[in-house]
């Protein structure tokens, strides 16, 4: 069974993405953001503010996309190697 790339990283970066987006609205509304200023090391131009989170949104899409990917390449590579067909006679 082979998984499809693409859309698992597309829809990982969805998730990711969206994520990062509402904790980060929902930090600057309430007034925290301690922990998710850590994210400022990871993603260039990332702040805890409504700007950032749309920041936020672009950086977490491509990372989950790019993390979604190399886990379904991941998979098809294990799959392949693991679970190799069998020949049938005929």
């Amino acid at each position: 069974m082979n998984l499809q790339k693409t859309a698992l990283g597309l829809s990982l970066g969805m998730v990711w993405g969206l994520l990062v987006f509402f904790a980060t609205i929902w930090a600057t509304y309430h007034g925290r953001g301690a922990t998710l200023s850590v994210l400022n090391s990871y993603y260039i131009g990332f702040s805890v503010s409504y700007f950032g989170a749309f920041i936020g949104l672009i950086w977490g899409f491509v990372n989950g996309f790019v993390v979604g990917f190399l886990i379904a390449w991941l998979y098809d590579l294990a799959c392949g190697l693991l679970y190799k067909p069998e020949a049938h006679p005929r």
